[in-house]
């Protein structure tokens, strides 16, 4: 399979409309690669799911966009900004939270917005903090001290402090990893609810349902940037063929497909399991013996776990 190039932010480059507009982006850290000549545009009000295995450079191009970062060369600009020279201003227009929690942990939730406004020099403080209190709902949980928060809660606390001082942009760094799925649920539908109001929103995950829930992705591994569009855009561009068999203990035929002509990819789901290639004749010949009861043969869709998971196994590990 060959890996696709992601020339739509090349053609993208310099259009007024983009709030990120970086290009040729490279960082190394003791003689290591580990951002290799990454171009990202994003249009304002736009929410990209930045995506790729741990390691691959994706906190440090975070980093670089916003200015907490030097890059060794690229340009571009971050909210009509020069991103390297102006990267002061863009900090201020920007809203970052961490993975790790970065809040202090003996400060209640109100105690620590209210430390994070006057951090910004914000007027009408008292104001702003009430008004981030009731949009997360955190007004009940206002006395509580931020280390007694469960994951969720923290979350919504660190997204308080994020977006407290009205940011153009927001970068979230694998925020919600640890959090129940009903917290990862409600967390979305505000990214959504601020991205309707004109924030543009640039997040790392790992997690293959929130991919899908971003306007559009950017799949980066071992530095480089290999993948961009719509899911539906980078599921058709991996030219990807994917068989699901299902019946009892269908997921046991893995391991005799597995390395067979035209089986790039075998992934057991429950019973059933994925069987994925590029050639499609090939891979009709491999599961061809296996075509029997009790087991069921259908043509699906690839998922986008099936593509990442190629395109991982696809890219040379520069980092070996």
């Amino acid at each position: 399979m060959t890996v696709p190039a992601p020339p739509p932010d090349r053609e993208t480059a310099g259009r007024s409309d983009l709030a990120i507009d970086v290009r040729g982006l490279n960082k190394s850290f003791g003689g290591r690669h580990v951002v290799q000549d990454v171009s990202l545009g994003v249009a304002a009000g736009r929410i990209c799911g930045f995506l790729g295995p741990n390691g691959s450079g994706k906190t440090t191009t975070l980093r670089m966009i916003c200015g907490l970062l030097s890059a060794d060369s690229g340009e571009g600009s971050v909210l009509g900004l020069d991103f390297r020279r102006q990267s002061e201003a863009v900090k201020r227009q920007t809203g970052y939270m961490t993975q790790k929690f970065s809040l202090y942990e003996d400060l209640s939730i109100e105690e620590n917005l209210k430390f994070v406004a006057r951090v910004y020099g914000l007027d009408r403080r008292r104001e702003r903090v009430r008004e981030s209190l009731e949009r997360l709902g955190l007004t009940n949980r206002r006395a509580q001290l931020a280390g007694s928060l469960s994951g969720g809660w923290k979350q919504r606390l660190a997204l308080a402090a994020a977006t407290l001082h009205e940011p153009r942009l927001l970068l979230l760094d694998e925020p919600t990893a640890g959090v129940d799925p009903k917290a990862r649920r409600d967390f979305w539908d505000e990214i959504h609810a601020l991205a309707a109001q004109g924030l543009t929103v640039l997040v790392s995950t790992h997690y293959m349902d929130e991919a899908e829930r971003c306007h559009e992705i950017a799949y980066i591994v071992y530095g480089r940037l290999i993948a961009r569009g719509t899911a539906e855009e980078v599921i058709a561009g991996s030219h990807l063929v994917t068989f699901l068999a299902e019946g009892p203990r269908a997921d046991r035929l893995g391991h005799e497909l597995a390395g067979k002509p035209g089986v790039l990819d075998v992934a057991p789901f429950g019973q059933s399991l994925h069987v994925s290639g590029v050639d499609r004749a090939a891979l009709e010949a491999a599961i061809a013996p296996f075509r029997r009861e009790p087991f069921h043969w259908r043509e699906v869709a690839p998922s986008l776990e099936d593509v990442f998971i190629r395109l991982m196994d696809q890219a040379p590990d520069n980092f070996a």
